[in-house]
């Protein structure tokens, strides 16, 4: 078990990005906003930066069966196990409830940063709120 408090970030997300390559399942304990630990055994998917600038691990929760999110800097501990994933990812969707697909790595780089810097609604002439 690894405890985060007494490792860089560096070499958390190194572990978790490793275990994302291999597909191998890592049982997290977890701290809740409200301060209290559930230990979980998920499968990772991806690592992401909000818009905030915390990162974030996406990951198929054993104990839910779906897909959850999971704060890096509220990770206490961890630990990496050499079991497969078995659980399913979910289809990546658009809001209209299609799928995804990409064709080309140009496509796929559009994709990406129109996720991340794209506003979530579409927006008209009369809209002032981005302004501000």
């Amino acid at each position: 078990m690894r405890i985060t408090s007494r490792q860089t970030t560096r070499k958390t997300l190194a572990d978790l990005y490793r275990a994302i390559d291999r597909q191998h399942a890592v049982t997290i304990t977890y701290r809740d906003a409200d301060g209290t630990e559930t230990i979980r055994t998920v499968e990772p998917w991806d690592i992401r930066t909000t818009k905030a600038g915390r990162i974030q691990l996406r990951a198929g929760c054993r104990l839910r069966g779906d897909a959850r999110s999971f704060y890096v800097d509220q990770i206490a501990s961890y630990t990496v196990h050499r079991i497969a994933f078995v659980l399913d990812r979910p289809e990546a969707t658009t809001p209209a409830g299609h799928g995804i697909v990409a064709r080309s790595a140009a496509q796929l780089i559009a994709r990406e940063l129109g996720r991340d810097y794209l506003p979530a609604r579409r927006l008209d002439r009369t809209d002032l709120a981005p302004a501000a």
